[in-house]
Parts: C-alpha cells; sequence; structure tokens
C-alpha cells in the first residue's frame, strides 16, 4: 500500500490508531487498521475483532449467505455486450441508455425518446453496462466485506478475479471514460448524466483498499488499478461531459464531486480531492435550506427517495472530509443549511413515508435508510437517532451490514 497516496494528517492519523485485532485466517497478510476512504477503517477493524458477539452474529450471516451467493455468480465484463455497441463500436467502451426516456407515442419511430421522469424503460437493462456496473460493484463490495468479517479464503479470491476481469485485463478491462453513458435514442448527443452510472465504484475503492490486506492482491494489481482510476477521475475534471455533469445544481452534482474526490485520493491526488471536498461548502449552501429541505429533489416525482439519494453522496463527501481536516459534517451555510438538517427532515418519515408531503412514487427501501442513518450516528453522535434506527424493521436492523459497518463507532476521529 502506498503511505504517500495520502496527506500528512491523515498519516498522522492512521499511525496513532494502532492495529486492529489479527485474524487466525491464513488469508490475511496484515493486521493494520485498513486506510478505508469512505468508511471508518477503525470500526471495520473493531467490528471484525467482535464478529461472534451476539449483537454482531445475524448481519455476519447475512453478509456471509450474500457472499456464497455473489460467489456462485458469474464474472462480469464491459465486453460482455453481445447486441447493443456504443456508437464507437468498441465493447470495452461503457453503453448505457437513460433510463426515464421513452419512446415518443406521437412518432411513427418514437424518436427521439421523451422523458418521463421516475418511469425505468426496461429497455435501458438489456445487454447494456448500467446493470453490469452495478452489479459487479455491488458484487465486489459484498465478497470483499464477506472475507473481512469470515476469513474465507474463496471470497476474497472470486472478488480479485472480478477486479482484474474489469479493470485490468486487456481482454475484458473498461476504458477509463463514459462518454456513451445513458445515452438518450434519437439524440446523438453525449450526456454528462450518464456519470452517475459509476457511483458504485466508490464502494469498490474501498473493497479495494481491505482487499489489500489479503495475500490474493499483489501490489501489481494495486499499482495497475490505482493508475485506472486516475485516468478515470482525469477524464471526469477534463472532459466536456464531466464538465457539464460538475455543474448540475441536484444529486447529480453531488454524486459527480463524489466519485472525482473518491477516485483522485485514491490515486495519490490529495490536492484535487480536498479542492473537491472543501467545495461541497458552497453545494450544501445551495442544495439544503434551513428546514432540511432540498428544493432540488422535491422537484422530482421520487422526491422522499432522491432527498435521501443526495445524502448519500453529501454524506460520503463529509467522510472524506475528515481525512483532509473539512468538517462538513457540522458545517452550517450562512442560510441555515446543513447535513444534519437534511438527515432529521427525513428522519420523521422512515416508518410512514405515505405521509412524506411531496411526490413519492415508490417506498425507499430500509436498508438504504438504515446506512444514512446509522452513518449519521456515528459522524455526529447523536442518540436520538438510535430512535429512528429503531422503528425501521427489526429483522434489518439485526441483519443489514451497515451494523457491522457502524458500531461501536464514535464521532471523533
Amino acid at each position: 500500500m502506498h503511505m504517500n497516496a495520502y496527506p500528512l494528517c491523515l498519516v498522522g492519523l492512521l499511525l496513532s490508531l494502532g492495529t486492529g485485532a489479527a485474524s487466525a485466517q491464513s488469508s490475511f497478510s496484515s493486521s493494520a487498521v485498513p486506510r478505508t476512504l469512505l468508511l471508518r477503517g477503525s470500526t471495520l477493524a473493531a467490528s471484525r475483532a467482535r464478529s461472534g458477539d451476539a449483537d454482531l452474529k445475524p448481519a455476519v450471516s447475512k453478509l456471509r449467505r450474500d457472499a456464497e451467493k455473489a460467489l456462485s455468480a458469474p464474472l462480469l465484463a464491459v465486453t460482455d455486450k453481445s447486441t447493443l455497441l456504443p456508437p464507437s463500436g468498441n465493447a470495452h467502451d461503457y453503453y448505457s441508455l437513460s433510463p426515464y426516456w421513452w419512446p415518443d407515442p406521437a412518432k411513427a419511430d418514437g424518436l427521439p425518446y421523451i422523458r418521463k421522469d421516475g418511469e425505468t424503460n426496461p429497455e435501458s437493462k438489456r445487454d447494456l453496462d448500467q446493470p453490469r456496473i452495478a452489479a459487479m460493484s455491488d458484487r465486489v463490495e459484498t465478497l470483499v466485506l464477506g472475507w473481512w468479517f469470515t476469513g474465507d479464503r474463496r471470497f476474497a479470491e472470486q472478488a480479485a478475479r472480478q477486479l482484474r476481469t474489469w479493470f485490468l485485463d486487456s481482454t475484458t478491462r473498461m476504458t477509463p471514460h463514459l462518454r456513451y453513458a445513458q445515452l438518450v435514442r434519437g439524440n446523438e448527443k453525449e450526456r454528462g448524466s450518464g456519470i452517475i452510472d459509476s457511483r458504485g465504484l466508490t464502494d469498490v475503492v474501498d473493497a479495494i483498499v481491505l482487499l489489500g490486506q489479503s495475500t490474493v492482491w499483489s501490489e501489481a494489481d494495486d499499482r495497475a488499478i490505482r493508475q485506472w482510476f486516475g485516468e478515470y477521475a482525469r477524464w471526469l475534471r477534463e472532459s466536456p461531459n464531466g464538465k457539464t455533469e460538475q455543474r448540475a445544481a441536484n444529486n447529480h452534482g453531488s454524486w459527480y464531486a463524489a466519485q472525482v474526490a473518491t477516485f483522485a485520493l485514491f490515486a495519490g491526488d490529495t490536492v484535487e480531492a480536498r479542492a473537491t471536498v472543501a467545495g461541497i461548502r458552497d453545494r450544501i449552501a445551495a442544495q439544503i435550506d434551513s428546514g432540511g429541505r432540498q428544493p432540488e429533489e422535491l422537484t422530482r416525482t421520487r422526491s422522499f427517495h432522491y432527498s435521501n439519494f443526495n445524502l448519500i453522496a453529501l454524506t460520503r463527501l463529509a467522510e472524506l472530509g475528515r481525512l483532509l481536516d473539512i468538517d462538513l459534517w457540522k458545517y452550517r451555510a450562512p442560510s441555515g443549511g446543513s447535513l444534519a438538517a437534511a438527515i432529521d427532515r427525513l428522519a420523521p418519515f422512515v416508518d410512514r413515508q405515505k405521509e412524506w408531503p411531496d411526490p413519492e412514487r415508490d417506498e425507499v427501501d430500509a436498508d438504504v435508510l438504515l446506512d444514512t442513518f446509522r452513518k449519521a450516528r456515528a459522524a455526529l453522535g447523536d442518540a436520538k437517532y438510535d430512535a429512528v434506527i429503531a422503528r425501521m424493521p427489526a429483522d434489518k436492523i439485526r441483519s443489514d451490514r451497515s451494523v457491522l459497518i457502524y458500531a461501536g463507532a464514535r464521532p471523533s476521529r
């Protein structure tokens, strides 16, 4: 692993944390606290040390089942496309269609497609790369966390194979750009909004860091994949697509920033990561009012979903801020907006979403909300979130992996 990939303040922090409990499994090459970016390494180490405790056992058992399922799934590659290729004709180039665009019934050929917010066209899920990158990201995270908490070497080996297939192997690797993401039929223009398709790669980055403590992930693997993410971060910053997405006032802009900051920091560019995270103060001020409302997300047909979705991106940036000495968790804009206010705005409705005062087509899953509120509890240290969590389904509270990720966390570093 590369100490020079992190700022001096983080290096000092990591050295001061000491080491976690060593695993008896031979697949672990180190017992050090992992230098994860979005997840708290000290918490992951502590949770692994007490994974046999009664309060964590249901989540570990569920995670093992999920990892076993991921283990039996086929490896995914961006080159799996068999019927649909991007405009470049290169199967290595990522290609997807925008999900909320449908054939125009007033046109014989349906072109150009028209937008129906919140209604997913099933065409966007057929032989295209968005379902693949989402499934790949989820499987890698599940396999690595499964290995981390159980020590089962099979999970680590499969995760390494999947990472090499998607990012490194010359016959299957994805080219590090999203020029052809979320295209719209009948409109040849490239769209920056498709960059949101790769948001799951922020989870993959932390999985790679964890996998670096295994015996199945080599230094050569690590150098090569950090280079891939560095190239992708550069494309995000410099391409017209990326510059368009950077200006997005809603969750798209937040997720763009979360990706740029995460990938830049992972690749060793702390200057870019710091500048991106520091700029989120302005985004908080623009996106969240003093009552915690997020006006840009409230215009959507799934406003509760998108209010939480935007917070997932912003709170990831706040976690990166901890590593860069930029406190976004407690930042309050001059107009009164803050992350805490936006989270508190959602709290009364986690178990009565039908009463949410703005449009919402679909109920938001409890496991997604659990992650938001457990993260807030860890970061802000406010016990009021315990009562919010307690209102969610009991089986989810016990078995969701978020209890492993945030168990025992404290608001201080």
